[in-house]
């Protein structure tokens, strides 16, 4: 009786490819297209996962059970619908997928940490890690395991309207950046099997690579366009950031919206199955994005049935449908039954499904519990991102000769004055992807605003006046020791973000150029990407890249102080005029503003240096300290020696 009862794939002590083999063995085609099935949390019930046997839910960007929802209500949604899973036949528990690429960014109180092209400005693999553990913790805080980051672009034109999804122009700075799937998923065991997904337990998500391929190559930058390369640029380019997060156990992988010479990545047989599976034997599942292969016919949705049978024939394992899901099953199940499709692709894509839900402990695990709740923007974390924020801006300009600096500004003045449209609002400096798809003004969530930042550095005695968008009249008639005008771009997603221009938002310009005519200032740009600002550099005193810094503003006031250094690099070409675009760092006719891994640092020994040197945080400064010391002793021990073996020399 006990043995008739036993069920392998149940029981964690077996090999996960014997469970696999023993689950897949008993499911039907239904259950099996199931699970190759993710859908909305709108369209989602527990009725709906029992009765279509649902393999994955997601949550559209901005898309929340309720405004400002905390942990618990995160929770028992994410828990009914499982419980929904749990219930069918065979008991196999869905995973659930969220937009989490800066930070839980969906939720309200999560730490926000800068964009990725800010991160790439780090060159900090550790850093980044560190956020992926941050992150991981909470997105499980949520009780959801699987996110859809990290963006692993390598964008080649900052037109392109995700550019700040990109951590550099430059593939081997995206590839050190894919440690953060460490920190999301956790190191992989020694003598891991390269390209089985890893996903160490409870307090870690399954990761997801994107957008597989070429999607930061795109012809003018455009979103969802075509990428025009020979295999060479393909696989020197866009390719390496996928063997590393291959290497590094990454879970899933998604496919791009944009072609490759003409050939959509959606129906690319060659490439998802040909290359990312068979080549590079990549074990976890390929998921399409939103509405994917509905994007397979022009226009979307034209003939659904061919979309279904190319993109599933392509590779494709699981589908974000994300509403329609019982036209998608329909089709996908008639296309079975007539051998279009055939059940040895569903049961590829099937036990690469499982695969990744019996790694991460799925099956033993299935419901979360508040254990995480306290980790949803903890203070650990948003000091965390605001170490990485001091570490991605980049110094452009400081002063207007190499021997008159002009930051760090004192933190003692007459009285300062902070404009701009940037300086006070917290959605501007988080950016797109940020409680909602495309952002936000204002207080969207909890943070700290560059202006709040400046206000809590300086001396308590300094006036600090803050004026959105001063006129000539003000600044004539007010007497400012100096001005900090933070500026930038409003926030965007995907193809709306896509920009031919590159201008910062107005009239952030006009700021510009009448607070510095009228007094010294330091220019902060806000941004997802370089923006025009050759026309204005010669009016301002200093010019610092703060890219898309999230809900952790002080750590712009602590580098503007002098309480830490510089330390940030471009991790991207900034040009004078959008005419040059595209253009990345070894073209022919390289003429930028500022070249790729342009930086400066802070001269310490200069007159009128406020007293902190460019080395960063104080760890750095008490090593230097101490070296200084020990290359003393040295010399002292030297000189000695001299002296007692050449006595005469004293003569």
């Amino acid at each position: 009786m006990g043995d008739a009862e036993y069920m392998k794939y149940k029981d964690p002590k077996q090999p996960i490819n014997t469970r696999i083999n023993d689950l897949i063995g008993r499911m039907t085609l239904a259950e099996k297209i199931g699970q190759m099935t993710q859908i909305e949390r709108q369209v989602a019930s527990p009725d709906v996962m029992k009765k279509y046997f649902i393999g994955s839910i997601l949550s559209g960007g901005g898309s929340v059970p309720a405004p400002q929802a905390s942990p618990s209500i995160w929770v028992n949604m994410v828990n009914e619908f499982q419980k929904g899973s749990l219930s069918t036949r065979l008991g196999i528990p869905m995973i659930y997928g969220i937009d989490a690429v800066h930070g839980n960014n969906n939720v309200y109180n999560a730490t926000l940490f800068p964009h990725n092209i800010g991160l790439g400005a780090t060159r900090d693999p550790d850093l980044i890690k560190r956020i992926g553990e941050a992150t991981a913790l909470e997105v499980r805080a949520t009780g959801i395991q699987y996110t859809f980051a990290p963006c692993i672009a390598v964008c080649r034109d900052p037109r392109w309207g995700r550019c700040y999804e990109s951590y550099s122009e430059d593939h081997t700075v995206v590839q050190q950046m894919t440690d953060i799937i460490l920190g999301l998923q956790g190191e992989i065991p020694v003598n891991h099997t390269k390209g089985v997904p890893y996903v160490a337990g409870k307090d870690k998500v399954a990761a997801c690579a994107k957008h597989f391929v070429g999607d930061g190559g795109t012809q003018n930058g455009i979103n969802e366009n075509n990428t025009i390369v020979d295999q060479h640029g393909l696989l020197s380019i866009h390719m390496p950031p996928y063997y590393d997060s291959i290497i590094k156990g990454v879970a899933t992988i998604m496919v791009s919206y944009s072609s490759l010479n003409g050939v959509k990545m959606h129906s690319n047989h060659d490439l998802v199955t040909g290359y990312l599976k068979s080549k590079l034997h990549f074990r976890g599942f390929v998921i399409s994005d939103w509405l994917g292969i509905d994007r397979i016919t022009s226009p979307p949705g034209a003939n659904y049935t061919y979309s279904v049978q190319a993109g599933i024939n392509a590779g494709i394992d699981m589908v974000m449908v994300p509403y329609n899901y019982t036209d998608y099953i329909d089709d996908l199940t008639s296309l079975v039954q007539k051998g279009i499709v055939n059940m040895s692709r569903i049961d590829d894509a099937v036990r690469r499904i499982l695969r990744v839900k019996f790694t991460m402990g799925l099956f033993e695990n299935p419901l979360a519990d508040l254990s995480f709740a306290d980790q949803l923007g903890k203070k650990e974390h948003r000091e965390l991102a605001r170490e990485a924020v001091r570490k991605s801006l980049v110094l452009l300009k400081n002063g207007n000769s190499p021997n008159q600096q002009f930051l760090p500004l004192p933190k003692k003045a007459r009285r300062i004055l902070v404009a701009g449209s940037h300086a006070s609002n917290l959605g501007y400096q988080c950016g797109g992807w940020s409680i909602q798809w495309m952002g936000g003004s204002g207080d969207i969530t909890t943070g700290t605003t560059i202006l709040d930042a400046i206000k809590s550095t300086v001396a308590d005695s300094m006036p600090v006046v803050y004026s959105e968008n001063p006129d000539d009249s003000f600044m004539k008639h007010n007497d400012f020791s100096f001005a900090i005008v933070v500026v930038g771009e409003a926030p965007y997603s995907e193809t709306v973000g896509d920009s031919t221009d590159l201008t910062i938002l107005d009239p952030g310009p006009d700021t510009i150029r009448t607070v510095c005519s009228a007094v010294k200032c330091a220019v902060v740009i806000v941004s997802g990407r370089p923006v025009v600002i050759e026309p204005y550099v010669p009016l301002m005193e200093a010019l610092v890249a703060a890219w898309l810094p999230g809900t952790e503003g002080q750590g712009v006031a602590d580098v503007l102080f002098g309480d830490y250094g510089f330390t940030g690099k471009l991790p991207r070409t900034w040009f004078k005029s959008v005419d040059q675009l595209p253009m990345n760092v070894g073209d022919p006719h390289y003429d930028p503003l500022y070249p790729y891994g342009f930086g400066l640092t802070i001269n310490s020994s200069l007159p009128g240096f406020s007293g902190v040197d460019s080395l960063g945080d104080t760890k750095q400064r008490v090593k230097y300290v101490l070296l200084c010391c020990l290359l003393s002793l040295i010399l002292i021990n030297d000189l000695v020696i001299g002296i007692l073996q050449h006595p005469a020399a004293l003569l």
